[in-house]
């Protein structure tokens, strides 16, 4: 049996550090490998996200693929089955390696579409109860009921259920998923990154005054008990707490005249996700990452420039290929060969998707690894 672990930690012995990554699709993680060759990416950033070794980091994910995948930490743990994505674990996981010499463990559970007000819903949060509005809806439009609560009863909390099932299953056999784990020195949960927002973001439904200050207020709630049941559970009250706040389109304040429309939602939503950092109970051991700031402003307007270019081609109504060579005539006019190849290769998903863009995401990832360790380390460790 040959070791994975260098000579230096073998006889040290330290304890395995395990980080956990829970969420929706941008926790899934939706950058495909190409824009690992985005000419916006840093030098630095291009080595890290690629690697310069064989990584010490391993992960187990579920929910971003049908069924687990687990092994050494790759750009192929992101959204579907293909293994052609990553999500913020590349660059958080290679961001924590360069930065800690002990072992480490990722387990990442990430489902896409899910809301935190049902199902993530965590236990002490209480039953979902339907607001004034969406009863009269459901009266309006002659709706059982009984037969909606009962649905809504089932599904609420089932991500979180599964999440935390996940979790405690690798941690109950962790040399399964990472060959080299030394059960005597044991292992030590050393922080929790959570990043979802969207579905809860757009729910009028669920949140009909999200235009006016503390719109949102149920989120900051919800947060509070998600994480205070999670730490119960793990039975870990000291764990360090990341919450990736969310910040597609980067700063609100920088918002362009299409996208004032959303301005006052959008700052509405991302106070209430930070909210709950700011509560004395958590405020040596919970933490947000605005991720705002690792939007790619450059990339956005190419974005949105190359938009405009296709809006127009398509309202010539030509054929496939005479639309294909007029597309290709005016982006010429329009793009530096810099900003054709950033085109090219920096974008891979849609703007809520941050773009699946490796500049966006992998900063994110960075920013996460940075948040968490700045906390510090529990004392817990479990041999």
């Amino acid at each position: 049996f040959v070791s994975l672990l260098s000579p230096q930690l073998r006889a040290e012995s330290k304890p395995l550090k395990v980080f956990l990554l829970v969420g929706q699709s941008n926790m899934q993680g939706h950058a495909r490998q190409h824009t690992l060759e985005d000419p916006g990416l840093s030098k630095a950033d291009r080595e890290l996200l690629h690697g310069t070794t064989e990584p010490r980091v391993w992960i187990s994910s579920i929910g971003s693929s049908k069924e687990e995948k687990f092994g050494r930490l790759s750009s192929a743990y992101g959204a579907g089955d293909q293994g052609e994505k990553f999500g913020p674990e590349l660059g958080f996981g290679r961001r924590i390696e360069n930065r800690l010499s002990e072992p480490v463990l990722i387990i990442k559970t990430a489902w896409g579409g899910k809301s935190l007000h049902t199902d993530f819903r965590p236990p002490s949060a209480g039953p979902y109860e339907f607001n004034e509005k969406q009863l009269a809806n459901f009266e309006k439009q002659g709706k059982n009921l009984a037969e909606i609560r009962a649905a809504k009863k089932q599904a609420s909390g089932h991500y979180y259920r599964l999440s935390m099932q996940h979790i405690k299953m690798v941690l109950a056999d962790i040399g399964r998923v990472y060959p080299d784990y030394d059960a005597k020195a044991g292992y030590e949960l050393a922080g929790y990154v959570w990043f979802q927002g969207w579905n809860d973001l757009v729910d009028g439904s669920q949140y009909p005054n999200r235009s006016d200050p503390g719109g949102y207020d149920e989120y900051s709630t919800l947060m509070a008990h998600f994480i205070r049941d999670v730490r119960k559970e793990l039975q870990a009250p000291e764990l360090p707490f990341v919450i990736g706040v969310l910040g597609v389109g980067g700063p609100t304040a920088d918002y362009g005249p299409d996208q004032m429309r959303y301005q006052k939602v959008h700052q509405n939503f991302r106070d209430a996700m930070a909210a709950p950092a700011k509560l004395p109970e958590f405020e040596s051991n919970v933490t947000c990452v605005l991720t705002e700031k690792y939007w790619d402003a450059e990339l956005d307007q190419i974005t949105r420039r190359d938009q405009k270019i296709r809006r127009m081609v398509d309202s010539e109504k030509l054929e496939r290929q005479a639309k294909l060579k007029r597309l290709e005539e005016l982006r010429a006019q329009e793009f530096s060969a810099r900003e054709l190849e950033r085109l090219d290769k920096g974008i891979s998903n849609q703007a809520y998707h941050y773009l699946g863009s490796s500049t966006i995401i992998g900063g994110i990832g960075k920013g996460f690894a940075d948040a968490v360790l700045s906390l510090g380390s529990p004392t817990e460790i479990k041999p």
